[in-house]
């Protein structure tokens, strides 16, 4: 509900009001489907027990599959709705481009961490991941959409909000990849790649907020032409975050993506590897050209010659210190892989 609130409060603006009219339909909408989901499993089982569900699915003679497979596809598209899967994805471009952008931020990494993690311990101890072939099915297909269409369709954009929605779907479908390995090691891989994430997400969407006016953000790919040569430091920073989502080595989105596949090969999964990869390739276009408009040499009379107005200290302290962690995961991960592994303990 406060996300709602978050997205339309600049409501002399008519973007976002419109972008919480979008997310306050379709939200409830995955909402009614994830309830409904819920009370037909627990009419089949009887219970709403993460850790006793795995035991009835194993022993329990008399599963009603009209109940409980229809759950678990009603439960899976409510969490698709949150973690803007596809086919599940409509709303994200339009409220990534309306709200403004730290909320933009904060619904790209929180609200998604929060139902990822849910994700994780429900169908990790509830036994229906592994154990089901049809979840097995579809949620690779619902991974494979993902990376397909958020990096097919971020390249028809000029929105640097909507460049990044698009991205987030894929990124999305990268972890559903690794959710799909399970085990230790896929459950490692999916936090990883989440810190990873936040990181990059949050880095990204902090240059848009400190370049964005009061009237209207910074979302237009014109808004970035030669951001080189009047706040270096910034463009830096944006380049940065932009490389580690299109996987760059030394950065902390390439080695989330290097555990992802290091998982993948672990169990045999050659298919979802190979479109990963290639999916990530596709990818590099877009956020490279965003890179060379960042450097590219403003014409005369262009926006680029404009000056931009100095924000708190503390902004650019923040994009510092996520520069800094970025770099840092990306070369000396193991203290946050030891405390992956101690908190995983407890799901898988």
């Amino acid at each position: 509900m406060t996300l709602y609130a978050l997205i339309a409060y600049l409501h002399e603006r008519p973007r976002p009001v419109e972008a919480g009219i979008k997310y306050l339909a379709l939200a409830a909408v995955s909402a009614a489907f994830l309830l409904f989901g819920i009370a037909l499993i627990y009419a089949d089982l009887g219970s709403m027990d993460f850790a006793r569900i795995a035991p009835l699915l194993a022993t329990k003679a008399d599963l009603n599959a009209t109940l409980l497979l229809p759950g678990v596809v009603l439960i899976v598209t409510g969490i698709g709705f949150k973690l803007a899967l596809v086919p599940f994805h409509m709303w994200t471009p339009d409220v990534y481009e309306g709200a403004p952008a730290p909320v933009t931020a904060f619904v790209a990494t929180v609200s998604k961490g929060a139902m990822f993690a849910l994700l994780l311990r429900y169908f990790n101890q509830s036994g229906f991941n592994h154990g089901f072939a049809p979840v097995v099915l579809m949620f690779s297909i619902i991974a494979i959409a993902s990376m397909f269409a958020g990096n097919l369709l971020a390249l028809l954009q000029n929105n640097v909000k909507r460049i990044l929605a698009y991205s987030s779907i894929a990124h999305m479908g990268y972890l559903l990849v690794a959710f799909q390995i399970g085990g230790p090691m896929g459950a490692s891989a999916v936090i990883f790649y989440l810190v990873a994430y936040f990181v990059m997400t949050l880095g990204a969407f902090g240059v848009v907020t400190v370049l964005s006016e009061r009237e209207r953000d910074a979302d237009l790919l014109e808004d970035y032409r030669g951001l080189f040569w009047r706040r270096p430091a910034l463009a830096l920073v944006f380049t940065a975050m932009l490389l580690s989502l299109a996987g760059i080595p030394l950065t902390a989105g390439f080695l989330g993506k290097f555990y992802i596949i290091a998982a993948g090969t672990s169990v045999g999964a050659w298919a979802l590897i190979l479109i990963l990869v290639i999916t990530s390739a596709i990818g590099l276009f877009y956020y490279l050209r965003i890179v060379a408009t960042l450097y590219a040499q403003p014409a005369a009379g262009d926006r680029a010659h404009e000056p931009i107005p100095r924000r708190a200290p503390v902004a650019n302290l923040v994009l510092a210190a996520l520069t800094v962690i970025l770099v840092w995961l990306g070369v000396y991960p193991a203290p946050l892989l030891v405390a992956i592994r101690a908190a995983i303990s407890s799901i898988v």
